[in-house]
């Protein structure tokens, strides 16, 4: 089940190899299943962004403060 969140500080993903991306501060929806969470989030204006990320990443953020589920 969806449920929405907000970005708050610096959170990043690594696709694949490459260089770490900054998800912009803001709205953000996520989705969890018991070993990733998913999250979506507008990259600009009509452009969506997403990425999975792993649960222990994703439980690190929230304790940080940096992604807030509502």
């Amino acid at each position: 089940m969806k449920r929405k969140a907000t970005i708050h500080g610096n959170v990043t993903f690594t696709p694949g190899d490459g260089v770490p991306i900054v998800i912009p501060e803001g709205p953000i929806e996520i989705e969890e299943t018991e070993d990733s969470v998913i999250l979506g989030w507008e990259q600009a204006q009509g452009v969506v962004g997403s990425t999975a990320m792993p649960r222990i990443q994703y439980d690190q953020y929230v304790e940080a403060g940096h992604i807030r589920p509502e």
